[in-house]
């Protein structure tokens, strides 16, 4: 197979360009303000999302162009035209762009701008681009704002250390708002001291409540704020176990982090802080605690300018399909050179360092700190496994795929076990989108929590069933001792399928074995308790698991699955319940793995 191991890079070398290009961005950090009686001349484009026509490699994407680091560019294939497009994020009024070039510039070029991203009105134009930083003065108006390139300056791409576009905007006067935009947020940390203080809890608006990490250094606790915006004051306020040096930041892929605050004299008790940044994700990061005990916090805090802005919507955790923000930065996804790439994310609420979240495949083992993608190259039946704390680890899952030359066939699985919260998100080049896996409450949910919401929902046959191997799996009703022939439930099934004209034990049933290895559809039927009913409604959703005997085991997999959509069982695939996702020309697939 053919693994990515890492970026792309050209032999090339432009010392001089790229130490002209790191000279005028520190530059370019200078404040630029124009005095207004309606608004203030700022920087609109920075943390902002960006596409483009086309990238050289995965080191060089659209986003590392507004990101503020003077050491990333994004950077084109070697055709013409290219573009680079940046969305404001709401109609502006835009007065100046800068253009810090790497040696790799444009000869021929317009800048452009748009309301809705399709029909673009040109702005400046020139056939003698001359490269390095061009300071533009320009009018225009509208949402999106893209170079379009239409002559290169040499063999190579088009390649831009910075894209910078200001102006203002009408409704956003320069003002820092009171609103508390991080309250409800999904929040994650480094660690928890135990499960009473969770990440979320620095955010639940409960003074009450607060987040403790463990005792050691460093550690972190990060707020998705939804959608990119400009903060301009924070509220922390520490219990007695305080950082004396710590540093916020901000970040627009929760990957790359840039410094808004710092301290090594930290004093505890609460703090507010004027700060100035753009981004969607926000995290302190400490580095010396105060006390031999970790870091906490009673609230964390987040204001930003505009005067009082309507906070991004709350997400509710109840919600059965993950958020937007749960899959993750997706315009950095590399392209395939096999047939889709593959990420893993980590969402185990901190429970768990990227460092120690573990994938295998093929022969293949990584932490996804050390190789988050895989390019997925055709096979005819496999399976990624999933390991956290160590490549061996008793806490472990995986999911079941096969991968034609064009086509995506995989999925979740609960059929022997549950092992490690997981869900997948397809994208293919149509556009499409499929995903499967447990649900966002699930996710959001400690370990412990699962497999007691488990015990508590399932009736008494089944509660041993979280209680067996825990805390490391929640065995199938299928791969059960007790189940089986000679154990306590054996005959759980045996009646109910009697009833049915089949002569089966409990086990063959929950296994889809024996006489109904050939019969998906009464397999089924007797899982579910509907094989009494006529057949023709046998595909009916609503009429599952109304009686016992069921089994209770894949109902709550069930129950707690994106669009309820899950592998209990062999053929639990009848009537298309299954967590199955197919679709042709993939593009890419995206796993989290969750505590």
């Amino acid at each position: 197979m053919l693994l990515q191991s890492g970026p792309i890079v050209r032999s090339r070398v432009f010392v001089a360009a790229a130490s002209a290009a790191v000279l005028a961005i520190l530059l370019s950090y200078l404040t630029f303000t124009v005095g207004s009686a309606e608004a203030a001349v700022t920087l609109l484009s920075q943390g902002r999302p960006a596409t483009a026509s086309s990238t050289e490699n995965a080191a060089s994407p659209a986003s590392a162009a507004v990101d503020g680091d003077p050491g990333s560019r994004w950077s084109s294939a070697f055709s013409d035209p290219q573009w680079l497009q940046v969305d404001l994020g709401a109609s502006a009024s835009i007065s100046q762009v800068v253009l810090t070039w790497e040696a790799a510039y444009a000869r021929s070029f317009q800048l452009q701008t748009s309301s809705n991203g399709s029909t673009w009105t040109s702005i400046y134009g020139t056939t003698a681009g001359t490269g390095g930083t061009q300071t533009l003065t320009v009018t225009g108006t509208g949402r999106y704002v893209r170079m379009y390139g239409t002559a290169r300056a040499t063999a190579y791409g088009y390649s831009l250390w910075e894209f910078k576009v200001y102006g203002s905007t009408a409704t956003d006067p320069a003002t820092c708002g009171s609103t508390n935009v991080a309250q409800g947020r999904p929040a994650t940390a480094s660690s928890t001291e135990n499960v009473g203080t969770p990440a979320s809890a620095a955010v639940d608006g409960n003074t009450g409540t607060r987040w403790a990490s463990a005792f050691s250094d460093p550690q972190w606790l990060q707020i998705d704020l939804g959608s990119s915006v400009t903060v301009c004051r924070l509220g922390l306020t520490w219990e007695a176990a305080y950082a004396s040096a710590f540093q916020i930041q901000i970040s627009n892929n929760a990957t790359t982090w840039t410094n808004l605050y710092s301290t090594t004299a930290g004093t505890g008790g609460n703090q507010s802080l004027t700060v100035s940044g753009t981004g969607r994700y926000l995290r302190m990061y400490g580095t010396a605690r105060a006390t031999a005990y970790g870091y906490s916090l009673w609230e964390f805090a987040v204001n930003t300018m505009g005067g009082n802005p309507t906070p991004p919507p709350s997400v509710t955790p109840s919600d059965p399909v993950p958020p937007v923000p749960f899959w993750g930065d997706t315009s950095s996804i590399p392209a395939a050179n096999n047939v889709l790439t593959v990420k893993i994310l980590n969402r185990t609420n901190g429970k768990y360092p990227d460092s120690q979240v573990y994938w295998t495949f093929n022969g293949q083992t990584h932490s996804i700190a050390e190789q988050q993608y895989l390019d997925m190259p055709a096979n005819s039946a496999g399976r990624m496994y999933f390991y956290l704390g160590t490549p061996n680890s008793q806490y472990f899952d995986f999911i079941e795929f096969t991968v034609g030359p064009a086509v995506f066939n995989g999925n979740t699985t609960r059929v022997d076990a549950f092992g490690l919260k997981l869900a997948m998100l397809l994208h293919n080049h149509d556009g499409s989108e499929q995903s499967v896996g447990e649900d966002y409450a699930t996710f959001l949910e400690d370990r412990t929590a699962t497999f007691q919401r488990f015990q508590n929902e399932v009736p008494t046959e089944f509660k041993h069933l979280a209680t067996a191997n825990a805390p490391y799996r929640i065995l199938a009703a299928g791969s059960d001792p007790a189940f089986q022939t000679g154990g306590q439930y054996a005959n759980y099934f045996t009646a109910y399928a009697a009833s049915a004209g089949i002569t089966a034990t409990t086990s063959q049933v929950t296994g889809c074995a024996g006489p109904l290895a050939e019969n998906p559809g009464m397999c089924a039927a007797l899982n579910r308790h509907v094989a009494q009913l006529p057949q023709s409604q046998w595909s009916d959703p609503s009429l599952y698991y109304q009686a016992a005997p069921a089994n209770y085991y894949a109902k709550f997999w069930h129950d707690h699955a994106i669009n309820r959509l899950a592998y209990g069982f062999p053929y639990d695939d009848y009537a298309g319940q299954s967590s199955f996702i197919s679709h042709a020309n993939p593009q890419y697939l995206i796993v989290a793995v969750g505590w």
